[in-house]
């Protein structure tokens, strides 16, 4: 494992004008950071196992200064991985890889295996133990028996923005394309057993919380500023950071935010949505520089979308523009990636980008997964055996990346 440098996604410094309450940071404009959820499942059972305590303390010690993180979650059965700051998507990708590695060297002697997806497919909420943080304990007690059942897990995505008029209006844009990121990213057709009829489940079930969602429309940075000082002072929220929305302005880091993916299931496909969230947001931040107008839709057909996503993944019908204009979202997508694809060699990531094309032709996570349960006449334990073997055995970044002709 390569040793680098302190982790660099401590905020810096925040740049602030006379008219700015809530500074946000300054960043290296579509610079790339990634926040990756990972399971910890018996070997043999493919059961969840509540040991990232055990896990992290082993890890903290000897990752101390590198420049990923491993970390804990909502509940003791996950660790999270996250990449330093990337100036390109291999680079936060690598950070990434390394982590696994870390981590592979405690869990592996433990009998404890990786797997990804946006839920597991057949684990009961009730077994599963919250980690003993005050934070946690508080939002299980809010949220009681939906907070309780939170057995999800993601990616989250962040590009950096480098002028903070930017930012309200790349949200905005970034919406449209909210559908096609969860389609994409779709890993979660099964929940506590059973099969849901949804790609991703997950989706519907994260926006229960309070505070998630779509984000709400808002003009600028100074209504985004109106809006949390709201949410403060009703005690909806702490500050900012409460914010679980499916996009959000980070503040603290300089970036927008993408929450609304199903985890994904192998490191090819992590690639691959970083990419295509990178080269959206360079996209829209060249339009806005330009003084042009960027695509919106009106909230409606945004919550419509979601739903669509949600149940139908990469075979949803989904609303492209403010005329309601309807179009399959493999066609969107593929329209989408061919505008993309110039910025794409400018942000030199074609090739994780390419991988978009892989997702496509074999229908994601979700489809994978139900493939399994029907192979194995609806045996959902198959199926976590399946994303156990495609998290250990499917192939890294580097020899997928190396496989592509690009």
């Amino acid at each position: 494992m390569t040793r680098r440098v302190a982790n660099p996604m401590t905020p810096v410094s925040s740049c602030q004008t006379d008219r700015m309450t809530l500074p946000f940071a300054p960043s290296t404009r579509s610079s790339v950071g990634l926040e990756w959820e990972l399971m910890l499942a018996d070997r043999e059972t493919g059961d969840l196992v509540a040991r990232a305590p055990e896990v992290l303390e082993l890890v903290e010690e000897a990752t101390a200064l590198e420049r990923f993180t491993v970390t804990g979650e909502l509940l003791t059965n996950t660790v999270e991985v996250t990449s330093g700051v990337g100036h390109t998507v291999a680079e936060a990708v690598d950070d990434i890889a390394d982590a696994i590695g870390a981590l592979r060297e405690q869990t592996e002697p433990r009998g404890i295996e990786l797997l990804c997806a946006g839920s597991h497919p057949f684990a009961q909420w009730y077994e599963q133990q919250v980690t003993d943080k005050t934070r946690y304990h508080k939002l299980i007690e809010r949220t009681q028996w939906w907070g309780r059942n939170m057995m999800i897990w993601g990616i989250h995505v962040h590009v950096g923005v480098d002028d903070v008029d930017k930012v309200i209006p790349i949200v905005n844009a970034l919406t449209v394309y909210l559908p096609h990121l969860q389609a994409l990213s779709a890993s979660s057709p099964c929940w506590a057993g059973e099969r849901t009829g949804y790609a991703s489940n997950r989706a519907l079930v994260f926006q229960q919380l309070p505070t998630a969602g779509l984000p709400w429309q808002l003009s600028d940075w100074a209504e985004f500023e109106r809006y949390l000082e709201d949410m403060v002072r009703t005690g909806v929220m702490a500050d900012a950071s409460a914010g679980r929305g499916d996009i959000r302005p980070a503040p603290r880091w300089g970036t927008v935010e993408i929450r609304a993916c199903d985890g994904m299931s192998t490191l090819p496909e992590l690639a691959a949505v970083a990419a295509f969230v990178q080269t959206l947001v360079e996209h829209f931040s060249r339009i806005l520089a330009e003084g042009g107008e960027l695509p919106g839709i009106p909230p409606w057909y945004a919550r419509e979308n979601k739903w669509r996503a949600a149940r139908d993944g990469l075979d949803a019908r989904v609303i492209v523009d403010r005329d309601g204009t309807q179009l399959p979202v493999r066609d969107h997508l593929r329209t989408t990636m061919e505008e993309l694809a110039e910025i794409a060699v400018d942000l030199h990531c074609v090739r994780e980008f390419a991988g978009l094309e892989t997702i496509l032709a074999t229908g994601g996570s979700s489809a994978r997964q139900i493939a399994v349960a029907e192979a194995a006449d609806g045996d959902l334990r198959e199926v976590v055996q399946h994303l156990i073997r495609e998290f250990r055995g499917g192939p890294t970044l580097r020899e997928h990346l190396a496989a592509l002709r690009v």
